[in-house]
């Protein structure tokens, strides 16, 4: 709180009173409910449980009726929410090969392992305003689709059984947790990873591009992009076992990157990862390319300052919230500091004026 609001709280109740009234809109209009922003605009809810980091589509949709359909205050409302909740336990590591596939398509292999599923996708569409939607048109149900087999093995898989992919290595038994633990540098790719999952679209995606265009340049191929459903277990040391508790709606990418190899290493192709709550491919592959980008240092790779391959850099400006905080605090009263800088540069210019004077 800054010392010096005072007295304002009747402005700050009609504000916010105006807020709920504009919220609303027009009344003649009939009110937008939850389930219909959770069905009818998914991709947003999915945005926000991603950079929200909390998987629950019918709080997402009401933090996007509540923020006015404000992405990054949806974000904001939803990780306030999460400060909340107790924490049980950790789930156990989903299984992505064994899940239940909605679309997979590669980049790699025209007739790839497991074959292609297009699914729901905007990449074929012309691109054209649908008028007929102004008419809220009833839409035939979607065509029976087969179900994908529970057990589809990642793409890259076939690559590393030829030796051609340069194998990852494992992390430390305890994988840090970047919502309880502040991010330190250097960070290892675990939390990397975390901070590219939970960061900002539009940003991820710039600094991806920026890749492609020549700044910490890796070529990279989609290897494989798959999104489906998985689920979730977690082992409950009273009872000795695993259980399933949840099952949940996931974008995983691969990126294939050239790796020219060293003393020690074969040239070898190296992996990008990105892995999203809900349809976010976009996301998905901004990270995994940034992912790439930022593993040059490890991998012996020439550094060319590149900002995707600055750790620091990345890590540091990729969380909305954190960047809309420091940038929104500047709409705040700051009279004495501007005070005190105007008064500054009245004094330089009476001193450069007497300066002249005496000249």
């Amino acid at each position: 709180m800054y010392v010096a609001v005072k007295g304002g709280e009747r402005a700050i109740e009609n504000a916010h009173a105006w807020l709920d009234d504009a919220r609303r809109g027009d009344r003649d209009v009939p009110d937008l409910g939850l389930a219909q922003i959770r069905e009818q605009l998914a991709l947003a809810v999915d945005r926000v449980m991603a950079e929200g980091s909390l998987y629950d589509p019918d709080l997402a949709a009401l933090a996007l009726k509540q923020a006015r359909g404000d992405v990054i205050e949806a974000v904001f409302l939803t990780r306030a929410f999460r400060t909340t909740l107790p924490r049980f336990g950790a789930s156990l590591p989903v299984d992505t090969g064994a899940m239940q596939i909605l679309r997979r398509i590669s980049a790699t292999y025209k007739d790839a392992p497991g074959g292609q599923v297009l699914g729901p996708t905007f990449d074929y569409t012309h691109r054209l305003l649908d008028f007929d939607l102004a008419q809220a048109p009833e839409v035939a149900p979607a065509p029976e689709i087969e179900a994908r087999p529970a057990d589809t093995p990642h793409i890259l898989s076939h690559l590393d059984a030829e030796g051609l992919m340069q194998g990852e290595t494992p992390g430390g038994s305890e994988v840090p947790d970047l919502t309880r633990t502040p991010l330190e540098f250097p960070a290892e790719r675990a939390l990397r990873l975390q901070a590219l999952a939970r960061g900002d679209e539009g940003f991820l995606l710039s600094l991806a591009y920026s890749t492609q265009r020549g700044y910490g340049r890796n070529h990279a191929f989609v290897g494989e992009l798959r999104i489906g459903h998985v689920r979730v277990s977690a082992h409950l040391p009273e009872l000795g076992f695993e259980i399933e508790f949840a099952e949940i709606e996931l974008t995983e990418c691969e990126s294939v990157n050239q790796f020219q190899g060293s003393k020690t290493e074969p040239a070898q192709f190296t992996r990008g990862y990105g892995l999203v709550f809900g349809q976010s491919e976009r996301k998905a592959i901004s990270m995994a390319l940034v992912d790439r980008a930022l593993r040059a240092r490890e991998l012996g790779e020439d550094m060319d300052g590149a900002p995707a391959q600055d750790e620091e850099f990345v890590l540091s400006h990729c969380d909305n919230i954190q960047s809309s905080g420091f940038l929104e605090h500047i709409k705040l009263p700051h009279y004495v500091d501007f005070q005190a800088e105007l008064e500054l540069i009245r004094k330089m210019r009476r001193d450069a004026a007497a300066r002249q004077a005496a000249e």
